[in-house]
């Protein structure tokens, strides 16, 4: 059994997965770079590791690296997270040689599924519905040509390796095939070093839904119920629910057992999610498969009930699942909110920089999974992502009105955050009725960026009278003298509203 366990990442998920360590008893390891070193993760684990520079390509990509803390540390497990080297197969598969258990799926499976060609061969032939498109890499721009032809635009250009939207681009027009297509492998070969692209059907009026499963090593094999992830910026998610308003039981018991044969297809174990695109016919196709942990399996967990790191940890311990599918029930619903240090104002831009305060909100229903605190540095080197914000209701809603009091509460000064934008999104009429798809934020434009209209006037003495509210909490480090502070204010009041001060 796991006696000690290193985390091989930073941030939230880190903090959050010793959390369920600590109820385990199981001793925790933290890596850090130069950068990390007060960072929340570092302090709460029972012991620390500096693996390098700020970078994480020298530091929390460096395989060699991690194995050499963890040797050091005595750890007999590592836990990868999500991102990073988290489905990357040849350090699962470094750690089946040095003898330390990994935290998820055996290399064939990352391998198989990480790469996108290879996971849509294996699931044609598993019988898996997929949307039509290429079964090979498309290298020659004649038959990228050929291909769209009988095809028919539009269609989507994804790169064979990665995920997160990159190397992939939209073609609407035949003439815009060849630029898209070059720009797709450029894009692909910097952020994977992989060139390869492959060409599938767009679907119109997409819906990005996904189902998370659980698989031991015995061969048992459930699915936890679907996430509705269609509100997404740059293919990346915003929000998440659980349920799907849009699925039937009928289809979404279907797209559950197609999501096991997925997982089985692969002898697969652990955690994972099968993602689906859909139309608004409820026709479902596989889209990719994540061979890790979520970032939104909070809200699965609130539903269902279950805690799925220690269900990880069960699983690399060999212990079989302790429930079959028909025990398992949605409960209420569940919606996450992706707090982020950036400015959705200005195309996303990421705002690193010192936080100056934080109020975070509570009360029934409410979670956070988060990593930041007064006087942090969010450092410029890694993924905007603050911190998760979820909450659960009885009704969709409930959880709704839920979420839009706890981001009321929720106050980040010092940075620029998303939790304007997000509280736009939980009164935008769309979400609300729960009939939208991936084009929400683009649909919604106009209602989602607008600006406050207070006046000048009002919007300075909002910002005075919170600035002499705070101003008496904070620490006289982060503001040397009174009229430099009142001017920071006033920009903040002018740049954000008066909602959220």
């Amino acid at each position: 059994m796991i006696k000690k366990l290193l985390v091989a990442n930073r941030g939230e998920i880190a903090v959050r997965i010793m959390r369920t360590c600590e109820e385990m008893g199981i001793t925790t390891v933290a890596v850090y770079s130069d950068v990390d070193r007060s960072s929340m993760h570092v302090r709460y684990a029972d012991e620390v590791y500096c693996i390098g520079p700020s970078p994480s390509s020298e530091s929390y990509l460096v395989i060699d690296k991690i194995i050499d803390a963890a040797k050091k540390s005595g750890a007999d497990a590592i836990h990868p997270g999500y991102g990073f080297l988290s489905e990357n197969a040849e350090f699962s598969e470094r750690c089946q040689k040095e003898g330390i258990l990994f935290i998820g799926p055996d290399p064939y499976a990352i391998s198989t599924m990480g790469d996108k060609i290879t996971a849509r061969n294996t699931m044609i032939k598993a019988g898996v519905p997929v949307v039509p498109g290429t079964t090979q890499a498309v290298t020659d721009e004649n038959d990228a040509i050929e291909i769209v032809n009988k095809i028919g635009v539009p269609v989507m250009i994804k790169a064979t390796a990665g995920g997160g939207g990159k190397g992939m681009r939209l073609v609407k027009k035949m003439d815009d095939l060849l630029p898209l297509l070059r720009t797709a492998q450029s894009e692909a070969k910097a952020a994977f070093g992989n060139d390869a692209v492959y060409i599938e059907k767009y679907i119109a009026s997409p819906h990005h839904i996904e189902f998370q499963i659980l698989a031991d090593k015995m061969g048992n094999t459930v699915h936890l119920f679907e996430r509705e992830c269609s509100v997404q910026r740059r293919h990346q998610k915003v929000v998440e629910e659980t349920p799907s308003c849009l699925l039937s039981e009928e289809v979404r018991m279907k797209m559950g057992e197609t999501a096991v044969a997925a997982a089985k297809a692969v002898n697969y174990h652990g955690a994972g999610t099968i993602e689906f695109i859909v139309d608004d016919d409820q026709n479902f196709y596989f889209l990719e498969m994540n061979t890790r942990l979520q970032v939104e399996h909070p809200i699965t967990e609130r539903v269902v009930g279950l805690d799925l790191v220690k269900e990880q940890i069960n699983i690399a311990n060999g212990l079989p699942l302790s429930f079959k599918q028909e025990d398992l029930k949605q409960t209420g619903h569940s919606i996450q909110c992706r707090i982020y240090a950036e400015d959705p104002d200005k195309n996303f831009m990421p705002c690193p920089g010192i936080i100056r305060h934080v109020r975070e909100p509570h009360g029934f229903g409410i979670r956070i999974d988060g990593y930041v605190y007064e006087g942090f540095e969010i450092p410029l080197y890694y993924d905007p992502l603050i911190a998760k914000l979820i909450v659960w209701g009885q009704t969709r809603e409930d959880a709704i009105s839920r979420m839009k009091r706890a981001l009321y509460e929720y106050k980040i000064t010092g940075i620029k955050t998303s939790i304007s934008f997000l509280e736009r999104i939980m009164d935008a009429p769309e979400f609300i009725s729960g009939k939208y798809n991936t084009h929400f934020i683009e649909n919604n434009k106009d209602f989602l960026f607008e600006k406050p209209a207070e006046d000048e006037l009002h919007r300075d003495i909002v910002a005075m009278i919170t600035f002499v509210d705070y101003k008496s909490q904070l620490d006289k480090t982060y503001i040397s003298d009174e009229k430099s502070g009142i001017s920071e204010w006033k920009a903040y009041g002018r740049s954000s509203g008066v909602s959220r001060l």
